[in-house]
């Protein structure tokens, strides 16, 4: 899943109930128009035909309040191109699909041969009525939140935001999705979900299973797994695998002994205050006084784990604060990653999805002794309690949380080292799928796509139509990033 922000009380994630019976295709078509679709910061952009697709934001009021979904699509190459389309669909849940995908396209251009690359943001995510919430600009910097104030953002939240959060749930949005494909013309599709759009496409498959051709879902989320009380959990033992590689290769542990030590050290002195630190401006060069807090640390070091290219920085990072007394990288690296999930997630629709789905679940899921041994701690599992005891929830469907029974044939891809959905969260979701194939890639974290071997082996996959041949030798060859030794770079 693209995460949530770590640190206490900041962005909780936060579920249940209505039956919702699948829609009838779409009559309407959906016309489109030439144009150019791009990141969330305008930096790529990408050829496209785009168009919104108007949807009841009720589906049980079909004749109520419209809301519309910002749809695009990158046409093939080829000039006789595949009827079967694929459906990229993206994490959080919050991110939009257009933003969220222009800058990895690169990683689908073997299927984008033959055939159209198709992206709908889902309800409450980018162009399609954006469900956000605004947190206080020195959150970063801010002890934990505690529940009242938590609760209190939340209702401030709910106050502004432009439609019914119990409307913008998973269960009413394969109905949007496949609604989009029928408008579009498509009678069947592939799917491919990363992080969070694993659970819309595995749902979409139950829903739907004669429109889906593949499924491809990488970095898993299991049907039955409430996902909030074991964050903590799997974070740490991401990070405890950091550190036991870095004690086993020579250059790093040379560099960075006692890593773990180190991070300890560094945790410790920033529970007992801030650290005030000067920061440049990346673009301005202006220099500013900030306080270092852990929510920087954990910041850190939740979001760098993510990647096996960021968190090969991590240790470099620990030993500068750890041993040097320079907090400014690791506070420069928690606040861009910050920075980065404002603008990535609409936190009002990660809200509707957590709390309608999730968090009813939540007893019993993890065990709070085990929480309080772990670097994120409760916070995050406390913080997302508060916010969904106010939270609406919406619509879910009563088998949504069902093991699948399913015939479509699913390629499902694990990192090795994912923080979040670690490989047996994908073992657990494969046993669903008749015909599929489950890869756990060495030394990686959480999405695989930007790896040679796996584009050629999701193109393969579509283009067959099955798992079965498939030549995963290439996977065996892949190794994590080599460590930063220093600020210019990895060992020669």
């Amino acid at each position: 899943m693209v995460p949530c922000r770590a640190m206490a009380g900041m962005r909780p994630v936060l579920a249940v109930a209505l039956v919702l019976i699948a829609s009838p295709a779409s009559a309407k078509k959906l016309e489109l128009e030439a144009c150019r679709i791009s990141d969330m910061r305008g930096l790529v952009s990408v050829a496209a035909r785009c168009g919104k697709f108007a949807v009841p934001e009720d589906p049980g009021d079909p004749d109520g309040r419209q809301i519309e979904l910002a749809v695009a699509v990158v046409p093939a190459i080829a000039t006789r191109p595949k009827p079967d389309p694929l459906f990229l669909l993206a994490g959080g849940p919050g991110q939009g699909a257009i933003e969220g995908f222009v800058p990895g396209l690169g990683a689908f251009a073997g299927v984008h041969r033959e055939r159209d690359l198709v992206m709908v943001d889902q309800r409450g995510t980018g162009g399609s009525n954006r469900l956000d919430c605004a947190m206080p600009d020195d959150a970063l910097e801010s002890e934990e939140i505690p529940p009242d104030e938590l609760r209190k953002l939340a209702q401030e939240c709910l106050s502004k935001l432009p439609g019914r959060p119990q409307f913008y749930t998973t269960s009413i949005a394969v109905r949007d999705l496949d609604a989009v494909r029928a408008a579009l013309g498509y009678e069947r599709i592939n799917l491919f979900g990363a992080s969070y759009g694993t659970r819309v496409a595995q749902h979409y498959a139950r829903r739907y299973p004669e429109r889906t051709r593949t499924i491809t879902i990488d970095s898993v989320v299991p049907p039955a797994l409430p996902l909030v009380p074991l964050i903590a959990i799997e974070a740490q033992r991401a990070l405890q695998r950091v550190f036991e590689r870095c004690a086993a290769e020579v250059q790093c542990n040379e560099h960075f002994p006692g890593i773990a030590e180190q991070f300890a050290r560094v945790d410790a002195r920033l529970r007992s205050g801030p650290m005030n630190v000067s920061l440049p401006d990346p673009v301005t060069g202006e220099t500013s006084r900030i306080k270092v807090t852990r929510n920087h640390l954990v910041t850190m070091t939740r979001m760098l784990s993510y990647s096996a290219r960021t968190a090969s920085l991590m240790p470099l990072l620990i030993h500068e604060a750890a041993t040097r007394g320079n907090y400014g990288p690791l506070a420069a690296q928690a606040l861009m990653a910050g920075e980065n999930l404002e603008r990535m997630i609409a936190m009002g629709m990660h809200n509707s999805v957590m709390c309608s789905e999730d968090a009813p679940r939540f007893a019993g899921a993890a065990d709070r002794a085990a929480l309080e041994k772990t670097y994120i701690g409760p916070a995050l599992y406390d913080g997302m309690k508060a916010i969904c005891e106010i939270w609406p929830r919406g619509a879910v469907d009563s088998d949504f949380h069902d093991p699948i029974h399913s015939t479509v044939p699913a390629l499902l891809l694990s990192g090795e080292f994912d923080p979040a959905t670690p490989p047996e969260y994908g073992a657990a979701a494969a046993v669903g799928f008749e015909r599929h194939l489950h890869l756990v890639i060495p030394g990686q974290g959480h999405g695989q796509t930007d790896l040679p071997c796996v584009q050629r082996l999701l193109r393969d996959f579509i283009d067959r139509g099955t798992v079965d041949g498939l030549d995963t030798a290439c996977v065996g060859d892949i190794k994590p990033a080599p460590f930063f030794l220093s600020f210019s770079g990895t060992a020669p």
